[in-house]
């Protein structure tokens, strides 16, 4: 950011890894203020970019400046935890580095704890759901107020609740960040300036202010520029070539000069066209054509896993061309509902009927269908040199190829391959099913934005049926016809689009505030009036209902003294020195909370049971 202090500097650094070259003679300033959101293709050298920055990897040549005592926080894509280390421990050795006092370290570390939205400190890491290891990776780093938090695809396994968290989150606590992303309303939310990693740059690297739909208007005139230049060198190398076919002798000074030019223009127009072909996987999944109407009807599921129910009676049909968008919170039964729809897992209740002899194809987001012992030809599907695609023999090299994966790969084992070409292998697999519905469980998980937008063209031009899952907002948003939503608790909703989902979400939250609010205002009416013989209630309470009405307010003050002395146990400093008794007060307010919130919750719905009579 113009004016404002250095961070760190990178200065014609190069790095390669055998023979490929990620970047040349790279140069990329941070200052204090930045908040760069940075995109690439897969392979572009996004995450080593990071990692250099980090300190944790090394350029091979060039030279990376950081001022004197910058600090920096690195999270990357995959983070693993110790076994016993649990979000508090994790938290302490991301803080431990400063040195602080106990106290002070105790107050900041119950405060990020809180922020995060952590509510048990001594839980496992590693029992962990994915979306919320992300949470803690992040907190661990931010605990530390470094000057520079470098995320590299700090979205994934984040769920879209997760995602919006994580955007407030950056918002109040990290002032100056560089963001490796590929959800696009992401980079919109959290950019205020964006870069692109490519060859296809001058110097590797095209970068401008503003957030993703102000650096695409920008990128496209660049690449509009850089396509005029092309055609005018073309038509440069044109004149030379023809000049050059006459013959001219060399002898004369002029005529060599010229003849070096002309093969300089030459050399240049190679490079220049070199530079503006981006490479980008050809994704087309095929389709049986089939004119079916109903492709898949499901019949009032249900389905619950001790006790907590996933969905009740969830009914909807399918037909071509019809486009399904499956959201919810992470563990709200998505996955659970494809594999019921597919015959993997039963449901509890109501029925799922196929049309006769349909061809579902299913994209699992955990990719246990590949065996990272096989080699990447035979992951392919390879018949000694051949695939076959659309009853015809394409050479396996040309079909890697499709998919962006160099033919010295084709003997590389599956298992040394990285996300995003864990990504384009399945479906290169998918695409050679013929199929009526495909079902895709978080296909965009390591897919670059060019592939995404390839991917989202594809979907849209198939005239089969789609149920997606994704957490990528801005596919979801372009390719669905309808939304169906999972808001936990059984209930479930179809909705027009993502965003008349979430509406309705925050819509649900604020019809259960408004109901505790009522629910605490009825308590004060009752505590007011009791004694005052102001009249008799209808009995429209059973027994049983009536007696816990009469106890309820006695109840409610009793958990919420206890909650008052937990409280000020946590405001002593005393306290705050004693990490365990700490562990142990947090996880007591938050059950106390719950109990009050519960108790309020539940003599509102008494309240309403029965109306005062005038005496």
């Amino acid at each position: 950011m113009e004016g404002m202090a250095s961070l760190l500097s990178c200065l014609g650094i190069s790095k390669a890894y055998g023979s490929r070259p990620l970047f040349q003679n790279f140069t990329l300033h941070l200052a204090e203020g930045d908040r760069l959101g940075l995109i690439g293709r897969n392979g572009s050298g996004k995450s080593t970019l990071l990692a250099i920055l980090a300190g944790l990897e090394t350029a091979d040549t060039g030279e990376v400046v950081r001022r004197k005592g910058v600090r920096a926080g690195y999270v990357a894509q995959e983070t693993e935890f110790a076994a016993g280390e649990t979000v508090w421990s994790a938290l302490e050795a991301g803080i431990a580095p400063l040195g602080l006092e106990e106290l002070e370290r105790d107050r900041r570390l119950h405060m990020v704890l809180g922020k995060v939205g952590f509510t048990d400190p001594a839980q496992e890491a590693r029992l962990l759901s994915g979306g919320w290891q992300k949470r803690l990776a992040i907190a661990a780093q931010v605990v530390a107020q470094p000057d520079l938090l470098l995320l590299d695809e700090p979205t994934n396994h984040l769920d879209m609740e997760g995602i919006e968290w994580l955007e407030s989150f950056l918002a109040s606590e990290a002032p100056s960040y560089v963001v490796v992303s590929h959800d696009r309303y992401f980079l919109e939310n959290v950019a205020r300036e964006m870069a692109e990693l490519g060859r296809n740059f001058p110097d590797g690297i095209f970068r401008a202010p503003g957030n993703y739909s102000v650096f695409l208007e920008k990128r496209e005139e660049f690449l509009r520029g850089q396509a005029s230049y092309e055609d005018s060198l073309a038509n440069r190398v044109r004149t030379e070539m023809e000049w050059l076919r006459r013959g001219p002798k060399a002898r004369a000074t002029k005529a060599k000069a010229r003849i070096d030019n002309a093969y300089r223009l030459i050399d240049e127009l190679e490079t220049t066209r070199t530079l503006n072909r981006g490479g980008a996987a050809q994704i087309d999944f095929e389709s049986t054509d089939r004119q079916t109407k109903r492709l898949l009807e499901a019949r009032e599921l249900s389905k619950a896993y001790d006790g907590n129910v996933l969905f009740r009676d969830l009914s909807f049909l399918l037909g071509p061309r019809m486009r399904l968008g499956l959201v919810g919170a992470n563990g709200s039964g998505k996955t659970t509902l494809l594999r019921i729809l597919l015959g993997q897992e039963t449901a509890d209740a109501g029925s799922v009927r196929q049309a006769d002899f349909l061809k579902p194809v299913y994209f699992d987001q955990r990719r246990e269908q590949l065996n990272p012992q096989h080699s990447l030809r035979e992951a392919l599907g390879a018949h000694e040199d051949l695939i076959l695609y659309r009853d015809k023999s394409i050479h396996v090299a040309a079909w890697a190829q499709r998919f962006l994966f160099d033919k010295e790969q084709l003997q590389s084992p599956v298992g040394s391959l990285s996300g995003g070409e864990h990504a384009r292998l399945l479906v290169a697999r998918l695409m050679l099913d013929p199929a009526d519905l495909l079902l895709l469980d978080e296909p965009t998980n390591d897919l670059d934005i060019p592939t995404l937008e390839v991917l989202e063209e594809s979907l849209l031009e198939f005239p089969g049926a789609l149920i997606l899952i994704t957490h990528d907002r801005f596919l979801l948003d372009r390719v669905s016809t309808q939304v169906l939503g999972l808001f936990g608790e059984g209930e479930w909703g179809l909705f027009a689009d993502y965003w008349q989902w979430r509406d309705a979400v925050r819509e649900r939250e604020q019809v259960r505030r408004q109901a505790t609010a009522r629910a605490v205002e009825a308590v004060a009416k009752s505590a007011a009036n009791t004694g005052g013989g102001s009249g008799t209630r209808a009995q429209k309470l059973s027994y049983k209902e009536q007696r816990e009405w009469e106890g309820m307010e006695e109840r409610i003050h009793e958990a919420e003294a206890r909650l008052a002395v937990v409280e000020t146990q946590l405001s002593d400093a005393a306290v705050l020195s004693d990490g365990a008794r700490v562990t142990a007060l947090l996880a007591e307010q938050e059950t106390l909370q719950r109990e009050v919130e519960r108790l309020y919750e539940r003599w509102g719905e008494l309240e309403a049971k029965q109306a005062p009579v005038a005496g």
